[in-house]
């Protein structure tokens, strides 16, 4: 999938206000960009518009989730959090950087207020953030051209480096393709081996229950940060976790947030890979082997759910057919769902900029045979094939080499 270029500035302090500037943490900092009208054309996911001002917008690092340094007047284990933010900071080149005593999240001091940069965005998220991956340094391409990203420049970015180094958990959103997302999970699931950053002191994980007694307990681990976050509204009105699945699931949209669970290749909900009872709580599932879903857009678009990645797989692909390749290439696609996907405005598109536009619907539970008419034509020494959505995001995407390419041979990719 392509992402959008933004050109501009990391910004962690304000001179002229110097104890109300931006709060950097472990996965959020404030970027201003060089064309702020490029921020406000990026596909709006969950239909909330971009939180931008002239002193920029919060770019929410895409695929990474780190310890809470503040949320709703509490945080997390504070070493490990700090650790995500310092080494965050560190990387986009800050240095010397000192936080208030009696306002510790906001900057007092460094080096630099301010150091140039790029991101890679594909949108806005429900609380009108960029959802970004994040670079040093200048980009060759001019602001606002699409730049196809792959799993080499995914490392390079901070979201990449932060996660490799085990300093923060995995949060795949739908919004991340299906390769970098398996890429991403590879290099976290590395991370965890080596025991690296916060690891070995992770807790409420397939690995075993944390015991927690109250908000106090709970700031002094190391969990998923997405599950700290549920854990502190509920810990404010109970006192053990015998209520919390029905806690989830009396608020779908800001509490039970809509998964897709890889393993079972089905959708589900939070309260399906959280088990608690009595002072235990555990994520059941580790983080890399669920999406999230999206904020839906508020009023539910009319009652129809949106269509999140892994409900429409490629699932084979007739790169070199019997005879002549053009007119004759096919896709098949795979409805994971129970209800009927509508592909008005769909397509597939190749890593060359290849693109076939798609048309009818796709029935749940069936497939469907696209066969390419030659806007898009599969390389047979190897090709990636994206299926995008109407707003352009990726749905699913597959790679597969040139040893895989057999004359007559439908190739079929595992899922």
């Amino acid at each position: 999938m392509s992402y959008t270029l933004l050109r501009g500035n990391f910004v962690i302090r304000y001179p002229d206000l110097p104890r109300q500037g931006p709060e950097p943490d472990g996965d959020t900092v404030k970027f201003l960009p060089d064309t702020p009208s490029l921020v406000e054309g990026l596909p709006r996911r969950s239909g909330t518009p971009p939180q931008i001002n002239r002193r920029g917008i919060s770019a929410r690092l895409e695929a990474i989730d780190a310890l809470e340094t503040h949320f709703a007047e509490t945080h997390q284990e504070l070493e490990g959090a700090n650790a995500a933010r310092d080494r965050l900071l560190e990387l986009l080149g800050f240095r010397n950087v000192v936080f208030w005593r009696d306002l510790p999240n906001k900057v007092e001091k460094a080096d630099q207020d301010s150091i140039r940069g790029y991101v890679l965005s594909n949108g806005i998220d429900g609380n009108g953030r960029l959802i970004a991956f994040v670079f040093t340094g200048e980009h060759p391409g001019p602001d606002g051209a699409s730049v196809f990203l792959d799993p080499p420049m995914v490392d390079q970015s901070v979201n990449g480096r932060l996660l490799a180094e085990g300093l923060v958990y995995p949060a795949f959103y739908a919004t991340l393709p299906a390769d970098l997302r398996t890429h991403l999970a590879e290099v976290s699931q590395a991370a965890r081996r080596k025991a690296a950053g916060i690891w070995p002191r992770s807790t409420a994980d397939p690995n075993g229950a944390a015991t927690v007694n109250d908000l106090d307990d709970a700031e002094r681990l190391v969990m998923w940060p997405k599950l700290f976050r549920r854990l502190v509204p509920f810990l404010a009105q109970a006192t053990d976790f015998d209520g919390f699945d029905a806690w989830l699931r009396a608020d779908p949209v800001n509490r039970d947030d809509e998964l897709f669970l890889i393993p079972k290749l089905e959708r589900g909900n939070l309260h399906d890979v959280v088990k608690g009872s009595g002072q235990q709580i555990q994520l059941t599932m580790w983080p890399e082997d669920f999406i999230i879903s999206p904020d839906p857009v508020p009023g539910g678009g009319g009652g129809k759910p949106p269509v999140a990645a892994g409900d429409l797989l490629i699932v084979a692909a007739l790169p070199d057919p019997l005879g002549t390749d053009r007119g004759n290439e096919s896709v098949t696609l795979l409805n994971v769902t129970s209800a009927a996907i509508d592909l008005t405005g769909w397509a597939l598109v190749d890593a060359a900029g290849g693109r076939e536009a798609l048309s009818g619907s796709v029935e749940g539970g069936t497939t469907l045979r696209v066969t390419l008419g030659g806007a898009l034509q599969l390389g047979n020494r190897g090709d990636t094939i994206i299926l995008a959505d109407r707003q352009g995001a990726s749905i699913d995407r597959v790679t597969y080499p040139a040893d895989r390419v057999k004359a007559g041979r439908t190739i079929c990719f595992g899922r």
